[in-house]
């Protein structure tokens, strides 16, 4: 087999596809690879660019690769998709990951580590639990309230309204009250559960310096700091804060055309999980908003805009303000932006 230089990796749970090209671009292997065949296969090869698409499996394929000494590109998938030619399959696809792998102008993601990874796990999992808590709670009170029992709202509410099931309420038929205590068990078990990872993302966060010192922003406390710091492990890969915002989706889409521009709504890309924390974050910064006593940008724009397109303003001025801390390794200075703004 001649050198090969450049690989495009398609990858998949059980056939993974190989697309090898030379220095001069020449086609030098194609073949198909069972999962247990993939490393063998790339510990016979000299070290080589090895491209592959961004996705759930491609950091762990990725470590593994760089061990055996080739160089790993990540590419977001949907900047892949402009290199495949008519029809898609994996031999095509594989071939437009290893085109697409040697384009100057490709952006890739950096390559987490496996600490990194479980760090964004925790996120992953505490917000399973809390939409699995939230609907708990909602089926909890719509069954309740064709019994004629209602509470305020809140999660904090819904306890009253579990202790009169437990304690035998008359008002609640038996097979009702029978069919209603496991969801009430559920119901303390993911409080449980919530708890607990709370309590891992806070030891998490106390650990990481970058967190701390993404923590001194308005509005950012220890999950959203730890979200970001573990999520985003490279700021350099991002050239302006601009551009972080717009991988979280807070920046509004483009369909501008002959010198005329048009924006619409903010394009919700990237990652969905930050994006909300940091518009949750900024909710709570404009909650507390007083005229001489907060940012005096803040203030103006809630004079003119409704709270919740405040709120992602707001929310994409945190992103950038994020990246630069990341970027520049300083800490939030309230002083100098306060300054600015006015």
């Amino acid at each position: 087999m001649k050198k090969v230089s450049t690989i495009g990796l398609d990858l998949a749970k059980h056939v993974f596809q190989v697309h090898g090209v030379d220095a001069r671009g020449a086609i030098v292997v194609q073949r198909r690879l069972r999962r247990s065949e993939v490393l063998k296969f790339f510990a016979r090869l000299e070290p080589a660019i090895v491209g592959m698409e961004a996705c759930s499996t491609s950091h762990y394929w990725a470590r593994e690769l760089q061990a055996l000494g080739h160089e790993v590109r990540l590419m977001p998938a949907q900047y892949v998709k402009a290199y495949v030619k008519r029809q898609k399959n994996d031999a095509a696809n594989a071939a437009a990951i290893c085109e697409a792998v040697s384009r100057p102008s490709m952006r890739f993601v950096p390559v987490k580590t496996a600490e990194q990874q479980a760090a964004v796990m925790l996120h992953r999992s505490r917000d399973l639990l809390v939409r699995q808590r939230t609907m708990l709670i909602n089926s909890l009170r719509a069954h309740l309230a064709e019994f004629g029992m209602i509470e305020a709202r809140g999660p904090g509410k819904v306890w009253p309204l579990a202790a009169l099931i437990e304690n035998g309420d008359s008002r609640v038929p038996e097979l009702a009250r029978r069919a209603l205590l496991p969801l009430i068990a559920q119901l303390q078990a993911s409080e449980t559960q919530i708890e607990a990872i709370d309590a891992e993302i806070l030891a998490w966060h106390q650990a990481s310096e970058m967190s701390r010192r993404l923590a001194t922003i308005p509005g950012v406390g220890p999950v959203i700091a730890s979200a970001i710091a573990a999520s985003v492990p490279d700021a350099s890969a991002f050239g302006t804060g601009r551009q972080f915002a717009a991988w979280l989706g807070l920046v509004p889409r483009q369909n501008s055309t002959g010198g005329k521009p048009r924006l619409g709504r903010i394009s919700k890309q990237g990652d969905a999980n930050l994006r909300r924390l940091l518009i949750i974050g900024a909710q709570s910064v404009l909650r507390w908003a007083r005229p001489g006593k907060s940012n005096a940008w803040i203030i103006a724009l809630m004079a003119r805009r409704p709270r919740k397109v405040a709120a992602v303003a707001l929310a994409n001025k945190m992103a950038r303000i994020a990246w630069a801390l990341m970027a520049r390794g300083e800490c939030y200075r309230r002083a100098r932006l306060v300054t600015a703004a006015a």
